[in-house]
């Protein structure tokens, strides 16, 4: 029986989805957007919800001694400094008023190789690519009628 344990074991040792977990967090907060498998992707997102919460608490509260130890406690997870300071200067003002929910979870069908269920992982506020291709199709419309005007 598997009362109250959480998560998913994603057949690896603790230390192996430990840093599989670190890795897919840091690649997620540097792009904004992961590709990777379903349930890769529903681990990563607990883990990184609970980073960019600690992040968005510490910015709201301005307290220096505060935010220097939640920027400790990211810094155990996020080894990369730039993306520790992308969090707390960009991702959690970003985030501010967001009670959670940062993430979210596309899924993209099947992997052609060996047919594992992948899916997208992204940062809800930073859809840039959706927002891009919209434009994009109105310039064209744009152009079309003015020509047709002509």
């Amino acid at each position: 029986m598997r009362h109250r344990k959480s998560g998913r074991k994603l057949k690896r040792t603790a230390s192996h989805r430990k840093a599989l977990l670190i890795a897919l967090s840091t690649a997620l907060l540097r792009h904004k957007k992961i590709r990777t498998t379903v349930a890769k992707a529903k681990e990563t997102r607990m883990f990184v919800e609970k980073l960019i919460t600690r992040a968005k608490n510490a910015v709201a509260h301005e307290g220096e001694k505060k935010n220097v130890h939640a920027r400790r406690q990211v810094a155990r997870y996020i080894k990369d400094r730039d993306v520790v300071k992308e969090l707390f200067n960009e991702i959690a003002p970003k985030v501010a008023t967001r009670p959670g929910g940062y993430t979210r979870v596309v899924k993209l069908g099947q992997r052609h190789g060996d047919g594992a269920e992948v899916a997208v992982l992204e940062l809800v506020d930073y859809n840039t690519g959706q927002a891009a291709q919209k434009p994009k199709k109105e310039e064209k419309k744009k152009k079309e009628q003015a020509e047709e005007k002509k």
